[in-house]
Order: C-alpha cells, then sequence, then structure tokens
C-alpha cells in the first residue's frame, strides 16, 4: 500500500510567526540581541537545538537547553498558535486519504506540539499517526524518525514518499530507500531539495498528487540507500 509521509513545519503549515518571535523571545531572556525575525527563517524546520546554537553563538549544553526552555515557555502558550495550513493541503490531504494513501506525520518538531498543531487545523482526521522527536532530542535527526516509522507502520520504502520543505527530509528519505517529493512552497530552495536527491519537486500542495503518481509509476530508483550527510536539518 502506498503511504505519504508529511514534515510539518513549512510543508502542512506555515509557523514562520510563531517560530520566529518564540526564538527572538528566548534570546532575550538570554541577554542576547535578537536579529531582525525574517534572519532567523533558517530555524524553521531544523532541529531546534542546532538554530539555537547557532544564533546564542555557543555549543554549551547547558545555555542551549535553557534557551530551548525559554522558547518552548512561549511556543507552547502562544507560538503553537500563530500558525496557519497552507492553501490547499487539507484538500490534498482529502483526496489521498481517499484514494487509500495512508498517510503520517514526520516532523523534527516534539510530538506533543505536533500533535497539538495537526489537532488544532482539524487535519488529524486525515492522519494514521503523527510521528515527531522527543523533547530531549531523541529523533531529531529525520533519518533516526524514519527509522523509527518505517517499521513500526510496517512501511515498504519502494511504495513510499516523504515530502517536506528541508534538505533533510530529501535526505532522510534517500537513505531509506524512500521517494523524495520536495515542497517548494515551503522554507527550502529548489537547489537545495535538488541537491539534497529530491526525485521531483512541487511548487504547491495541489500538485502533490500527480507528482506521487509519476513517483510511483517509474522503477526503484538506484543507490536509495546512500550514506548522506544530515547537514542542518
Amino acid at each position: 500500500m502506498i503511504a505519504a509521509l508529511f514534515d510539518l513545519d513549512g510543508t502542512l503549515t506555515d509557523p514562520r510567526e510563531g517560530i520566529t518571535r518564540s526564538l527572538a523571545y528566548a534570546l532575550e531572556r538570554m541577554g542576547v540581541e535578537p536579529p531582525p525575525l525574517d534572519d532567523m527563517l533558517f530555524a524553521i524546520g531544523p532541529p531546534l537545538r542546532g538554530s539555537l546554537a547557532r544564533l546564542l553563538g555557543t555549543e554549551s549544553p547547558a545555555a542551549v537547553e535553557r534557551a530551548i526552555a525559554l522558547y518552548r515557555e512561549r511556543f507552547a502558550d502562544v507560538g503553537l498558535f500563530e500558525n496557519q495550513p497552507y492553501e490547499g493541503v487539507a484538500e490534498v490531504l482529502a483526496e489521498l486519504a481517499a484514494s487509500g494513501t495512508r498517510l503520517m506525520v514526520a516532523t523534527s518538531k516534539p510530538t506533543v506540539f505536533a500533535r497539538r498543531i495537526v489537532e488544532r487545523f482539524a487535519l488529524d482526521a486525515h492522519f494514521e499517526a503523527v510521528h515527531g522527536c522527543e523533547l530531549d532530542g531523541a529523533r531529531e535527526d529525520k533519518r533516526d524518525l524514519l527509522a523509527h516509522v518505517i517499521p513500526a507502520h510496517g512501511l515498504d520504502p519502494a511504495t513510499s514518499v516523504m515530502i517536506g520543505d528541508r534538505g533533510a527530509d530529501m535526505r532522510a528519505a534517500r537513505h531509506h530507500g524512500m521517494h523524495a517529493l520536495g515542497a517548494l512552497w515551503g522554507y527550502g530552495s529548489g537547489e537545495e531539495l535538488r541537491q539534497a536527491g529530491a526525485h521531483a519537486l512541487c511548487a504547491a500542495p495541489v500538485d502533490v498528487r500527480a507528482a506521487m503518481a509519476g513517483l510511483l509509476d517509474t522503477d526503484p530508483l538506484p543507490g536509495e540507500r546512500e550514506d548522506l550527510t544530515e547537514g542542518s536539518r
């Protein structure tokens, strides 16, 4: 059976305001002058710890964990709701579900937050499961997350597609022999997605179903278990 795994931030919903404002809040509480909100868009998608270390200018685990706690202090109550689904997302999910495709969320965001967001926008009816990382950072790396999701749901990578807007989504999919479909409406560029191994790119959510059909009609793609570097995600 065909399965479609969707990233959350930058793919299903646009979290721009909630994430960047919560980052600014954490930095201010840490005594660091935050950059303009638009300069923090790189942090949408990748694991939070790496992004905060970059913004703080330190690799100190204690400092990073303190900043994460402050970020979540605002995000859990306010930032989580400064978010909205992309136009066309609900429709394509309904079409895929009606076609018998198994739908799941696979995100580097903590599961506890991911589930609240999916439920808030009534997208949960379409998904069989919502998978994210743990609050302690376990499975932040998308490759580790997919290594958990695939056997947990008995997925066949040859008939599974990972849809996401960042290079790490593409690399994780390729690492596990899945099809990698890049979402150009999110925060990763076409260049980033292609360099990370995207098999196809979609300009808008409405294009996803046709792109998936095109990928799954092809022969299995060679070299899909490459040991690719995770990079920024």
